[in-house]
């Protein structure tokens, strides 16, 4: 399971829902949220905080929270 997976999860957010309100296909939502492999774009990630009513700032920050920037000399 992808991080926006595990958000939408945790939230008990209906994807079917959010594919009618975003227009991003069920297929589109089932791959982004279970392939590790599908990369998000920014569009979508926007779309789907504005169907569940969150802050795009928030997902975004819950999705990329494993990322660090490499240490510099």
């Amino acid at each position: 399971m992808t991080r926006l997976g595990e958000y939408l999860t945790k939230r008990a957010i209906n994807r079917a829902a959010v594919s009618r309100r975003t227009g991003i296909s069920k297929t589109r939502l089932s791959e982004l949220s279970n392939n590790t492999g599908t990369k998000l774009r920014a569009d979508e990630l926007y779309l789907i905080a504005l169907a569940i009513e969150a802050d795009p700032c928030e997902v975004l920050d819950y999705i990329c929270s494993h990322l660090k920037l490499e240490a510099t000399v």
